[in-house]
């Protein structure tokens, strides 16, 4: 797909992180970006920043998606472009004992359910939807009427201790990215995923100290955290390259995740 200025993206979780760089890149491309986000200052200054549209956009609600989706498409017309960067993460470990009491606890249920649905489901809400649109649409000049960047992470392969919600959300997107390129294959819609390794955002910031270092001396090379420029980088390949279809492309300077 050519970027220009007759193209309109969608990007979730665009106010901050991975999803900002992308939104940043596609703007500075021509591209009309919607930022989606249920950080209403964070993405409201960056859509004044690279003149993008802001919709409040919860991607655990229909409601809230469509209403976004209804938005966006009002001012910028129909998306051609869907990146999946909305996601959060939480760490208990399956069952375990409190280091004090010595009590036996359990990976609290509603925690585990609230990270599928924002990471897993939530994924796949919005892809669903803008696929739909795009299925309307006419087809480009390269035959394309759409193309869809997920974002996993290499937790989908190898995950740490603590990681069974993060890692079975992530290996979901993962595990459904042929199967949407295949449902999708006959419209001319393409879908890739993105599996990022450690990268400089505000969720792995939120890391204790010694936790950040020993990820970043984890990395092969080079070793440190990824840039989020990096991210948009692979994001904007993984659109401009018409063969790129039903991949999972990890990006994580050779790190693998030891159990800890």
């Amino acid at each position: 797909m050519k970027l220009s200025a007759d193209i309109s993206a969608v990007v979730t979780g665009g106010g901050k992180g991975l999803g900002a760089a992308t939104a940043m890149r596609l703007a500075s491309r021509g591209v009309k970006v919607a930022i989606f986000d249920l950080d209403i200052e964070a993405g409201e200054a960056l859509a004044r920043q690279i003149g993008a549209v802001f919709c409040h956009a919860d991607v655990c609600s229909d409601t809230s998606i469509d209403d976004a989706f209804v938005r966006a498409r009002a001012v910028n017309g129909q998306e051609r472009i869907l990146i999946n960067c909305a996601g959060i993460a939480n760490a208990f470990k399956t069952a375990g004992r409190d280091k004090l009491t010595g009590a036996i606890k359990q990976f609290p249920m509603e925690a585990f359910e609230r990270v599928i649905a924002v990471n897993l489901i939530g994924t796949f809400r919005c892809i669903t939807k803008s696929a739909a649109g795009m299925l309307a649409s006419d087809r480009l000049p390269s035959g394309e009427r759409g193309v869809i960047v997920n974002t996993a992470s290499i937790a989908a392969d190898e995950a740490q201790v603590g990681q069974a919600a993060y890692s079975a959300s992530k290996a979901g997107v993962a595990g459904m990215t042929l199967t949407i390129a295949r449902d999708l294959m006959t419209e001319g819609v393409r879908v890739n995923t993105i599996k990022p390794g450690f990268f400089d955002t505000p969720m792995f910031r939120s890391s204790p100290d010694h936790v950040r270092r020993a990820l970043e001396a984890s990395v092969p090379f080079p070793s440190r955290v990824g840039h989020p420029d990096e991210y948009a980088d692979l994001a904007e390949f993984l659109l401009v390259n018409d063969y790129m279809n039903g991949a999972c492309v990890r990006l994580d300077g050779a790190a693998r995740m030891g159990a800890r």
